[in-house]
Order: C-alpha cells, then sequence, then structure tokens
C-alpha cells in the first residue's frame, strides 16, 4: 500500500481544524498526555500545526520518579507549548494501598489503574481550561489492544487511530520531530521490557499484516498470536454494548 506521508499530513492538520471547528468554540484547546515517545508527539505537534501553539496543552504525567521524562520536556520546548506536570505516584500508591486492603492485587490492576488515572487527570485540566482531550493510540497497538480501557484508549478525537506505528513514524520524520524521541524504543516504563517484547513480535511485522502486505504464513505462531490478541481485545474498540427495548411491543 502505498503512502504519502505529505498529503497524509496535510490532512490530518485539517482534519483537526475541522473536529475543533465543528465541535468546539475558537478558544478551545487541545489537552495531550506527553509522555516522550512518538505518539504523543506527532499528536502535539499536528496539534500545533492545526491550531497554533496557544491553544495545545501538553501534560506530563510521571509516577514518582520517571528516568526518561527529559524527552517530554523537550518536546514540550522544542513545539513551545504550555505544559503542566502532575505526578500521579502518590495518588496511585494511595489507591491501591486502600485497593489491598480489601482485596488481593492483580498485575492488570496494577498495571492499568496508572493510566486511567492519567486520563482523569487530563480531563480534569480539560475541564478546567476549557479544553478537549486528544487520544494518542495508533492503529497498531489498538489492533491488539496494547492500551487500556478508560485510559490511554479514551479521549474526544483520536487523530492517529487509523495509522499503524510504521505510517506514525513517518510523519514524525516528515514534521521535522527529533529523531531520538520519534525513533525513541517504546516501552510502557513499568517492566523493564520494551512494548515488542511483552508482544512477542515487532511492529514492522504487525503493521505489513494488518495492511496486508504479508500475511505472515512464515511465521504461522506469529499470525496466530495477532489474531488471537485482535479478537480479544476487540471490546476495547467497540462502543458499550446496550440493551434496547422493544417499547412498541411492550406496549401491547
Amino acid at each position: 500500500m502505498s503512502f504519502n506521508v505529505e498529503n497524509v499530513t496535510d490532512r490530518l492538520v485539517e482534519w483537526i481544524k475541522n473536529y475543533f471547528r465543528d465541535n468546539a468554540s475558537p478558544t478551545t484547546k487541545a489537552v495531550i498526555g506527553i509522555s516522550g515517545g512518538k505518539d504523543s508527539s506527532v499528536t502535539a505537534a499536528l496539534c500545533v500545526k492545526a491550531l497554533g501553539k496557544e491553544r495545545v496543552i501538553g501534560v506530563l504525567m510521571p509516577q514518582g520518579e520517571q528516568p526518561d521524562i527529559s524527552y517530554s520536556r523537550s518536546l514540550v520546548d522544542i513545539l513551545g507549548i504550555q505544559s503542566y506536570t502532575v505526578n500521579i505516584g502518590e495518588t496511585v500508591s494511595s489507591l491501591m494501598s486502600e485497593l489491598g486492603s480489601h482485596i488481593e492485587l492483580s498485575d492488570q490492576a496494577r498495571v492499568n489503574t496508572p493510566a486511567r488515572i492519567r486520563m482523569t487527570v487530563l480531563y480534569a485540566i480539560a475541564a478546567c481550561v476549557g479544553g478537549r482531550v486528544v487520544n494518542t493510540c495508533n492503529l497498531s497497538e489498538d489492533w491488539v489492544g496494547y492500551s487500556t480501557k478508560y485510559g490511554d484508549s479514551a479521549g474526544d478525537l483520536s487523530p492517529l487511530s487509523h495509522l499503524t506505528v510504521t505510517e506514525v513514524l513517518r510523519i514524525g520524520d516528515h514534521l521535522g520531530l527529533p529523531y531520538e524521541i520519534v525513533h525513541k524504543v517504546p516501552s510502557d516504563g513499568l517492566c523493564g521490557k520494551s512494548d515488542e517484547d511483552n508482544l512477542g513480535f515487532t511492529y514492522a511485522m504487525l503493521d505489513s499484516y494488518i495492511r496486508g502486505e504479508d500475511d505472515l504464513s512464515d511465521h504461522p505462531e506469529i499470525r496466530e498470536r495477532i489474531d488471537t490478541l485482535h479478537r480479544n481485545n476487540l471490546h476495547k474498540l467497540r462502543l458499550m454494548p446496550s440493551f434496547e427495548p422493544d417499547t412498541q411491543n411492550a406496549k401491547n
């Protein structure tokens, strides 16, 4: 599949402009969680091009000490956007301690709860400044469920959710963002492993499979793992199921 990075970037910028024109006031700000990785950096840069730096707010949310937070600070400085740093460390610790006094904590709770607290912070700041929360997830991660429901998968608009990691990297390079930020090895910052280590395959393999460029027939075990992850995590991408009563028949 041909990917025209200049064309897609221009369309993305226009799409963001149109969203804010149609769904917000002329002063509404874009509120973005800045992790210092490719997705939040590209998203923030796109919003700056679409809205101007005065309408973009970056939020840094370390959990205690974050060794790579310098990437986030560098990105904010490069874009010239307003930023807030909200350390969620004590909040996470307090909540997990309280929960732990009632129930045995699972690994899933320990991993996903901080992401949901971060999203709470973003919406709180958006409420204070009159903003919209911009989701930073990409298609590759969404495809295999590498996101937290009501955590980083939430937001009011999602510029990158139909773009693979490979495509996001190309947009980042096209925008002229620093190589060390765009190509920083993605990691959840919790287990000491990269995203690809945790997934068991590379994003390049996943992206080629998603785009139909490689059916992974030479790697059937990886294809099965991707398909299984995709099936098991579709609930994160779909609207919440809701019961619809047959009100017409109920009257009879």
